[in-house]
C-alpha cells in the first residue's frame, strides 16, 4: 500500500511539474507570436519546422535531443527542415540539403553530412566538394551535382529564402509551431526547454482546433 501511494504522489508531482513548467512558458518571453502568420503546407497536421545551418555548431549538437523528440511525435503533428539562407556558405549548404531532399536522400545521408562538416573538418563549400564527399555514402556525384544545378532545386532555394523571411528569423537553430509561433534555444532557456516550448505549444494549437 506504501508502494502505490508514493507512486500515486509521484505522478501526482510530475503532473504537477508538467503543468508547472507550461505556465511559465509566455509569449514575448520563451517565444514569439508571430504578426503574420505564415500558412503551413497541410491545414490539417500541426507543423513544427526547425530552420538550421549545416555549419551552425549550435544545431548540430541540437540534433541528437531533436532527432528523438521527432521519433516520438504524434501522427497529427507534421515535422518538416528548412536551411536557413543568410548569404554565402548558408546559400551553399541550404542548396546542398534541398538536393538531397529533391533526391529522396535527406533521412540517408542528413548526420553524414553533419558529421563531416564538425567531426571531419570537411568545409563542403563547393558542389564538387559535396558530390566528392556523398559518394561515399553511396550517391551518385554526376546525379547529385545535375541536380543541385537543377531549376527545381534553385526553386527550392527561392522558397526557402522567402520562408525565412516570411518567418523572420535572425539565426539558428529556430523552431516554428503551426507558422505562428518563433523560438530559439536561447529564448526557450536551452535544447531541452526548446522542446518542451515545442510541445507546449502542440498543444495549443491542438487545443485551438
Amino acid at each position: 500500500m506504501r508502494q502505490l501511494v508514493l507512486s500515486a504522489f509521484l505522478v501526482a508531482s510530475s503532473l504537477l511539474a508538467v503543468s508547472a513548467n507550461a505556465q511559465e512558458f509566455q509569449a514575448g518571453k520563451e517565444y514569439v507570436e508571430l504578426s503574420n502568420p505564415v500558412p503551413t503546407a497541410d491545414p490539417e497536421k500541426i507543423e513544427v519546422v526547425e530552420l538550421f545551418w549545416y555549419g551552425c555548431p549550435h544545431c548540430y549538437q541540437f540534433e541528437p535531443a531533436l532527432n528523438a523528440w521527432v521519433a516520438e511525435l504524434p501522427d497529427d503533428v507534421d515535422f518538416k527542415r528548412i536551411p536557413a539562407m543568410f548569404g554565402g556558405q548558408w546559400n551553399v549548404h541550404g542548396q546542398l540539403f534541398l538536393t538531397l531532399e529533391a533526391m529522396g536522400l535527406e533521412a540517408k545521408v542528413h548526420d553524414a553530412v553533419f558529421d563531416a562538416i564538425h567531426q571531419q573538418r570537411k568545409r563542403l563549400a563547393t558542389p564538387e566538394q559535396m558530390a566528392e564527399f556523398l559518394a561515399t555514402q553511396g550517391v551518385d556525384e554526376a546525379e547529385f551535382l545535375k541536380t543541385y544545378n537543377s531549376f527545381g532545386v534553385k526553386s527550392r532555394v527561392e522558397k526557402a529564402k522567402k520562408q525565412g523571411m516570411a518567418y523572420q528569423i535572425t539565426g539558428v537553430p529556430v523552431l516554428v509551431v503551426n507558422g505562428k509561433y518563433r523560438f530559439d534555444l536561447g529564448s526557450a532557456g536551452g535544447p531541452e526547454r526548446a522542446l518542451q516550448v515545442a510541445d507546449y505549444l502542440i498543444e495549443k494549437e491542438r487545443a485551438a482546433e
